[in-house]
């Protein structure tokens, strides 16, 4: 539809996986219900679709009653799959046949949180610049090695719109609301949700490494965002300090001083949380995962982890 088009409703539909997260749900839904009644009519038509046609329930036990998914003809202008949980237990066949044929039908197809892994599954994301809640990046990377989100909010790209969920959905819906409304109409539906700052779409999804570490020496930060970018193949001290502009041994005395950690256990712990978040999330199995963040052996790995975190990698899998 045009922009400011206001002729016609549009239907847009919503299909829930067991476990999604209800505050991304209400972030994409409640400004649409906003704007109908700023407008004082019907103008967005919410459906509500899960893989078995029954009540679906989030991730706090909140049942949202919906129907059995769309078929051919539908009538759906855009349509997103919103998932949360574990990519692990996302394997619902019927939902990716339904996003192919809605794509085919012309469809925009969309996906929230971890729904944008189920466009991935389905095909529907090659070639496609997109974005998914940092949580399930990793998850996300390591079965689709040909993909690459980014870490953006939301990302538009034509007849697919991918967003990190939690309040993102709401800047999104902004934008989606100005693009057929008008900007003006927009700011007004923001505004009823005392929404005054719309996040661009390329703002981060998450805190600075100077927040996240409570980190603001310079070459330090160069240094964790390294660790980060290189967890597959980690760099010696030596490497790190060239980084940091400064001599292995004084590194040694930053990593002290700043995190009250040696490099070495600083780095690995870096490694072990990406681990955990792959056990969790990952079809990989615990041999792969020991690869993907740069043990040199599954007992290595095993080690380390236990360690830390008093379990087996196993332990954590079948948790």
């Amino acid at each position: 539809m045009a922009p400011t088009d206001t002729r016609h409703v549009q239907t847009i539909g919503f299909i829930l996986l067991p476990g999604f997260a209800l505050m991304s749900f209400a972030s994409a839904t409640e400004p649409l219900r906003a704007a109908n009644l700023l407008a004082g009519r019907e103008i967005y038509r919410l459906s509500v679709y899960s893989p078995d046609g029954g009540p679906a329930l989030s991730s706090g036990g909140v049942p949202v009653p919906a129907e059995p998914l769309p078929g051919r003809g539908s009538g759906l202008g855009t349509v997103f799959v919103c998932a949360g949980g574990s990519p692990r237990g996302w394997h619902y066949p019927p939902v990716l046949a339904c996003l192919r044929q809605l794509a085919r039908e012309g469809v925009r197809i969309g996906g929230i949180s971890g729904g944008p892994y189920l466009l991935a599954a389905a095909g529907l994301l090659a070639d496609r610049d997109f974005t998914i809640h940092w949580e399930h990046a990793p998850a996300l990377m390591e079965f689709f090695p040909t993909l690459t989100p980014r870490q953006a909010r939301f990302v538009i790209d034509g007849n697919r719109i991918t967003c990190g969920g939690g309040i993102a959905p709401l800047d999104m819906m902004h934008v989606l609301i100005a693009e057929r409304m008008g900007a003006d109409f927009a700011r007004r539906v923001s505004d009823w949700y005392l929404h005054a700052e719309v996040s661009e779409p390329t703002a981060p999804q998450r805190g600075s490494l100077a927040e996240r570490y409570g980190v603001h020496h310079p070459g330090l930060l160069n240094v964790l965002e390294k660790m980060e970018e290189t967890i597959e193949m980690p760099l010696d001290r030596t490497a790190m300090a060239l980084i940091a502009g400064v001599s292995p041994r004084h590194l040694d005395r930053l990593f002290a001083a700043h995190l009250g950690a040696t490099f070495l256990d600083q780095y690995r712990l870096i490694r072990l949380q990406h681990a955990r978040r792959l056990l969790e999330q990952s079809p990989l199995s615990i041999s792969e995962i020991a690869i993907a963040t740069g043990f040199s052996s599954g007992a290595h790995f095993s080690r380390a982890y236990r360690t830390r975190y008093g379990v087996t990698p196993g332990q954590t899998r079948r948790g």
